[in-house]
């Protein structure tokens, strides 16, 4: 039966390869290229953003998770074990993880401060064993000197310098990431201020927020090792009004300092989008982070899927060459399904919108709009949308030793059945 399956996929493929063929595109390349992108997975969506320095489940800071699925990761190990199986279903070896700081392993309390590697040392064993690049995030939320909605813009300077050390920590242990596994960390500092109605002094707020970052930008770490990324927002929870690291001030502040600038797909009104300015970012940035979330009305953090907006992104990033200087990382937590299932539905979904783009005749399309043949253009894209591109992805898992269709959901639920219902 498996061997009649693998017969049919390669029996598609071959008819695939001749129909792109005949529009000049290499489907091997593409799959060859598309190997080479890799994906950063979030952490907190295999434990609702608990973490793991308490249990008393309130992270706070204008986060929300909803659903109480069974099976949720409660310790490191547990969440590794899920991550693991995430990754043995989704096609490519280079794939990265993505940290938040309270995710470490320690024998005791430690201060958010304090941190340092060594309260990442499994974790980094871990990803240098799975061949994972890691990145990592300071958890400016869920603590105490958080309770007042403000973290390195707050009036209180104590609480500015508290958030400013565990900021510095957490560039050090992303120069330690890098210079461990030999590939760079990228440290994405968001905050949760701002105000819930109307303030009387924004500026004042952000003149705190630029003086703090430049502390933290100040502390001598590896730019080659850890780069710096800096993530904007709209509104969130309790900061509906105001919140104090923008759109605007981030991206001065990106480009002024030539940090990574951090667009999440969930951060903006609901009708605009990020796979419009990636171009504009990168005229004056050497590179981006992409958070890829799915807000639905808002900055809900539904789980990734290939829809429009998913495309279009994979597209700017394709057709004008960005891979190397594009950060892709996953940004979505569903506790109303299985989480290991939300993984792997949001990262397969992020690489088949990958995929289209490389399959698409990207010169021929470019000539016929440097030329004014607009009617052709839009002819094409539309007779691109039923192309066999799935023929091509099913043969991509079939090489990269992953299910083909939807093969993944039966290991998934026997997963869920051996391991997730007892816990």
């Amino acid at each position: 039966m498996a061997e009649s399956n693998d017969r049919r996929i390669e029996s598609a493929y071959n008819l695939a390869r001749e129909q792109y063929a005949e529009l000049g595109v290499d489907t091997d390349q593409a799959m060859s290229a598309l190997e080479q992108i890799p994906i950063s997975l979030h952490c907190w969506q295999g434990d609702d953003v608990q973490g793991f320095e308490s249990s008393d489940g309130d992270v706070g800071g204008g986060l929300a998770v909803t659903g109480n699925y069974p099976g949720r990761a409660r310790t490191p190990q547990e969440l590794r074990d899920d991550l693991d199986m995430a990754y043995s279903m989704i096609p490519g070896k280079g794939h990265r993880l993505n940290l938040h700081a309270f995710y470490l392993e320690a024998s005791g309390k430690v201060d958010r401060a304090e941190i340092a590697p060594e309260h990442f040392q499994t974790w980094l064993d871990w990803a240098k064993e799975k061949g994972h690049g890691l990145d990592f995030n300071p958890t400016c939320f869920s603590h105490p000197m958080a309770d007042s909605g403000f973290t390195l813009s707050s009036v209180d300077p104590a609480v500015r310098d508290y958030w400013v050390r565990h900021c510095i920590a957490c560039r050090k242990i992303g120069e330690h990431f890098g210079r461990e596994l030999n590939n760079p960390c990228v440290t994405n500092i968001w905050i949760p201020d701002g105000y819930k109605d109307i303030p009387i002094d924004r500026n004042a707020a952000r003149q705190r927020l630029a003086e703090s970052l430049d502390k933290i930008l100040a502390a001598q770490v590896d730019t080659k090792l850890n780069l710096d990324a800096v993530e904007c927002k709209l509104f969130g929870i309790g900061s509906e009004s105001c919140v104090i690291g923008s759109h605007e001030f981030y991206m001065g502040y990106a480009i002024k300092n030539q940090t990574l600038l951090c667009l999440d797909a969930g951060h903006f009104h609901p009708t605009e989008v990020i796979s419009d300015k990636i171009s504009s970012a990168l005229l004056f940035l050497d590179e981006i982070l992409l958070h890829v979330s799915r807000g639905v009305r808002w900055d809900s953090d539904h789980v990734v899927i290939l829809s429009d907006e998913l495309r279009a992104i994979a597209e700017e990033i394709v057709r004008n060459n960005f891979q190397s200087r594009v950060h892709i990382g996953l940004d979505f937590f569903d506790a109303s399904i299985n989480r290991v299932a939300a993984w792997t539905i949001g990262t397969r979904s992020m690489l088949k919108a990958l995929l289209i783009a490389l399959l698409e005749p990207t010169v021929a399309l470019r000539e016929m709009e440097d030329s004014g043949d607009y009617t052709k253009r839009l002819a094409m894209l539309e007779e691109l949308k039923t192309m066999p591109w799935s023929a091509v992805w099913d043969h991509h898992c079939l090489q990269q030793g992953v299910p083909v269709g939807p093969q993944w959901l039966e290991k998934t639920r026997q997963y869920e059945e051996d391991v997730l219902s007892k816990r």
